[in-house]
């Protein structure tokens, strides 16, 4: 069953969508909160559903300026709290009081800054293509030109080519992708950018003790390796798993991949019959 619903802040609705095919005469385990990235939306998660949603509930939501969900105004403050703060209400209206998050790209890194302010939330987290620390992110200061000189088509031309290898998707999959990264704004982009890169979670990682799964990419044109391999000896309880050949969109180019591991990392960490 699939279930699409809204979660309303004091800034705007956000929207999300939650599906339950665990069967009824199994205990669900702790359910899957997904977090997108810049440029993407929900749906960019639904490639992962088949591998979990016979045990887990999962709930993926559309982050402020993207999909359905607001899209707040040029003069909107934009801030590391506001997005954990978005996170929550989702959290909240779904009903989901303990629950394992994964983000990738900046959800990743909101990911991480969620489970540092409420862990008692998080079962277990996962960061794919993410980073802890947002001025060792590369290649991002042209994306302001690339919207001057090309507007948003352009911007989403260029960044195809730092997500994907040339055959890494079907001919279909690659212009829907396109399309979408296209609907966002071009403030919305450069807003949650200023949020990225001014973040710096290095200090407090060591707080961190729930489960943690890393997924990178070893082509990523944004988060190098060495990036991930720091964040993983700066986690007390991590692993990582480098994938390749991938660039930044590991988590659409590499769905089924990502979410096998996934889902063997949730099973290890849950009860044999849930919660």
């Amino acid at each position: 069953m699939c279930t699409m619903a809204v979660a309303q802040t004091t800034h705007g609705a956000l929207h999300y969508e939650l599906f339950d095919l665990v069967a009824p005469w199994q205990r669900p385990a702790a359910p899957i909160l997904f977090h997108h990235g810049i440029g993407s939306s929900r749906l960019l998660w639904r490639g992962w559903y088949p591998a979990l949603a016979d045990r887990y509930r999962v709930a993926a939501f559309d982050m402020r300026g993207s999909g359905q969900s607001f899209v707040p105004p040029p003069d909107a403050d934009w801030s590391l709290e506001s997005l954990i703060d978005d996170l929550f209400a989702v959290a909240d209206a779904a009903g989901l009081d303990r629950f394992h998050l994964v983000g990738e790209s900046m959800g990743g890194t909101v990911a991480l800054a969620a489970t540092l302010a409420r862990p008692d939330r998080i079962a277990s987290l996962t960061v794919s293509n993410g980073a802890h620390l947002g001025a060792s992110i590369q290649r991002v200061e042209v994306w302001r030109g690339q919207l001057d000189a090309g507007g948003l088509a352009g911007w989403s031309r260029a960044f195809m080519l730092d997500r994907f290898h040339p055959d890494a998707l079907s001919a279909e999959m690659a212009t829907w992708f396109e399309h979408q990264q296209a609907q966002w704004s071009g403030e919305s982009i450069l807003k949650a950018l200023g949020v990225l890169i001014g973040t710096d979670l290095t200090a407090r990682l060591q707080e961190i003790v729930c489960p943690v799964l890393l997924l990178h990419p070893d082509g990523s044109p944004f988060i190098p390796v060495s990036v991930m391999a720091e964040l993983h000896r700066l986690l007390p309880n991590a692993r990582l798993n480098v994938i390749g050949p991938a660039r930044h969109g590991l988590p659409f180019s590499h769905a089924a991949q990502s979410a096998r591991l996934l889902r063997s990392f949730l099973d290890s960490s849950e009860p044999p019959n849930g919660r």
